[in-house]
């Protein structure tokens, strides 16, 4: 009597498999880039939040506001003097464009750009 068979077959799990652990090794792979990306935005929030305190703002307090806050958040891509630091009427405005990336494997690498813009209000 002919059995018909039950399940999925060795090849039918690798070809399910395969495709959930590159999205898993990627999920990895990025996973340090996306805590970096929190940190500098957490920075950048807390410097804004520190300026609505303070009366008399310059630029070059907040850029030495910025530079021990990356400092101690041990922040070093991007630079802290890479982030845009403007005036826009009675506020200031932070922002943190950059693009970062990881290898993925062989020639492949997956990158992501990130814009983060904190602004003080006035």
């Amino acid at each position: 009597m002919y059995r018909r068979q039950r399940g999925v077959t060795f090849l039918g799990w690798v070809i399910l498999l395969v495709p959930v652990a590159i999205v898993a090794y990627a999920a990895i792979r990025l996973t340090p880039i996306y805590l970096n990306y929190m940190r500098v935005a957490k920075s950048l929030d807390e410097t804004v939040a520190d300026m609505k305190t303070e009366q008399s703002v310059s630029e070059a307090a907040i850029r030495n506001s910025l530079a021990r806050r990356f400092d101690i958040d041990s922040i070093t891509y991007p630079d802290w003097k890479d982030i845009a630091i403007r005036r826009d009427g009675d506020s200031w405005v932070l922002e943190a464009k950059y693009t970062d990336g990881a290898p993925l494997f062989a020639n492949i690498s997956l990158e992501i750009d990130f814009d983060k813009v904190a602004e003080s209000g006035g």
